[in-house]
């Protein structure tokens, strides 16, 4: 519901319940008037039948009156005088003023005013005298007055209007805490949207605020969202376009330095090439030990030259050379080439191959540098030495071969785990984070995925799930 909605049903609301307060108080206020007057009318009414009978009885007795009078002074008669027709009191409840003379003319007949007097108890009274003439068939036998104070319907007017004032007071008073209780639920939420709003504007995009109705307030609060999500979404974009930037500009830098380095591996190629076919013939006993020496220079720089050649192509797409390779056959070629490091970091290497383990149809060269990449974090993720398993099975259920690579190292922690296949994102103080990059994009080429599995301080597996190539 709109604010302004709202507004409008408060307002009528307070409207309706006043009148109706009022109302009720009103009709409460007349029935209690009208009562006073219907039992003041009847006391008047039997003060007037008491006279008359006094003025057409041929004995007075005075005493009737003032005994009467006793009773009749709690429904607002205060005194009662029969008076002849010269004006001579003949008969009152006030025995002091028979005797005594009124003027007839100036007491007027019917209901008047009179002077404002003081009764025993001492507070002010509202006077009024009633004069009736009483006519016996086309006699006029005299007068009666009858001195009234309406002090009780002044008194229920009075309590009336209390009971209005304070009835209107209370709807005032509930108009007002309404008004309140609705300024703080729309303001509150206002203070902590300029809140969040200070937030956004420091920097911090991952404020959200509740949307808890569909007034103003709600679509305020949505609109919020979604400038926030917007601004995720550009800075997002922000970042990718400067990591792009990045890239082109490291991928230019290391794709120039990648061609100086292949000129000095290419030399070194041919001077072993020269020292083999020279200076090997003439090294009798020694020989086969040289060889196989200089075998290993030669692998090496055929794998260094074959990984920059990739270094320079990765933003390129990779060309797969897929044949039947036997992983057992490529891990026990692979290890030889790792020995010398890895017993330098006093790593140990236990394979854990499954005896059915079926050939896979891959790129040969991009496994074993997947292979020596995944071997090679391993290590370094134990600087202290340690074991690594590589494991290796088939699911004929998944028709796909699971490679592991486990370790008991530092392990990743959890806010680096979404970044450790960015490219250059690396942990190390050696190293240009690209290896678990290349890594990534050659099984992923290949089909596959690869999951991580971590705790800090426990280690880290690498779970390679890699589909059977259809060779057909």
């Amino acid at each position: 519901m709109k604010l302004n909605a709202k507004l409008v049903i408060i307002m009528l609301s307070l409207l309706v319940i006043a009148m109706l307060t009022l109302f009720v108080m009103n009709q409460y206020s007349q029935n209690d008037l009208v009562h006073e007057i219907q039992e003041s009318s009847t006391e008047v009414s039997k003060a007037i039948q008491l006279s008359v009978e006094d003025l057409t009885s041929e004995t007075v007795e005075s005493s009737r009156l003032k005994e009467y009078l006793k009773e009749a002074r709690t429904k607002g008669i205060n005194e009662i005088n029969i008076i002849s027709n010269e004006g001579e009191i003949i008969n009152s409840s006030d025995p002091a003023k028979v005797g005594k003379r009124r003027d007839i003319k100036k007491l007027g007949k019917g209901l008047k005013a009179a002077r404002k007097s003081k009764d025993p108890s001492g507070s002010s009274m509202r006077p009024y005298d009633l004069l009736v003439p009483v006519i016996v068939g086309d006699e006029q036998l005299g007068y009666v007055q009858v001195n009234l104070l309406l002090d009780n319907i002044s008194e229920i007017q009075h309590q009336n209007f209390l009971r209005r004032l304070v009835a209107t007071s209370m709807v005032f008073m509930l108009g007002i805490f309404l008004t309140i209780f609705l300024a703080r639920r729309y303001t509150h939420p206002i203070h902590r949207l300029a809140e969040e709003v200070k937030k956004v504007s420091a920097g911090d995009l991952s404020v959200t605020f509740p949307v808890k109705s569909t007034d103003e307030i709600g679509e305020l609060a949505e609109s919020f969202n979604e400038m926030v999500e917007q601004l995720r979404e550009r800075e997002h974009l922000e970042k990718r376009l400067y990591e792009a930037e990045h890239l082109s500009k490291v991928g230019q830098l290391a794709s120039g330095i990648a061609h100086e380095i292949r000129n000095p591996l290419n030399y070194i190629s041919l001077a072993i090439d020269h020292l083999k076919s020279e200076l090997l013939p003439g090294c009798g006993e020694r020989r086969t030990e040289l060889e196989a020496l200089t075998d290993k220079i030669k692998e090496e720089v055929r794998r260094a030259n074959y990984m920059v050649l990739n270094f320079m192509n990765y933003g390129r797409p990779l060309k797969l050379r897929i044949n039947e390779i036997s992983y057992p056959d490529l891990i026990a070629k692979a290890l030889p080439l790792l020995q010398d490091k890895l017993v330098e970091q006093r790593i140990t290497v236990v394979t854990e191959l499954a005896p059915d383990l079926p050939p896979m149809q891959a790129d040969q060269e991009l496994m074993r540098n997947c292979l020596f990449n995944f071997i090679t974090n391993a290590a370094q993720a134990m600087p202290d030495g340690g074991t690594i398993i590589v494991g290796a099975r088939f699911d004929p259920d998944a028709g796909a071969f699971r490679l592991t690579f486990a370790d008991r190292g530092k392990g990743i922690n959890p806010e680096d785990m979404a970044k450790i296949f960015q490219p250059y994102f690396t942990t190390k103080e050696a190293g240009i984070g690209l290896g678990l990059a290349i890594t990534e994009r050659i099984i992923r080429e290949h089909g596959g995925e690869i999951i991580v599995e971590s705790r800090a301080g426990e280690g880290t597996t690498f779970t390679v799930v890699l589909p059977m190539q259809d060779n057909r």
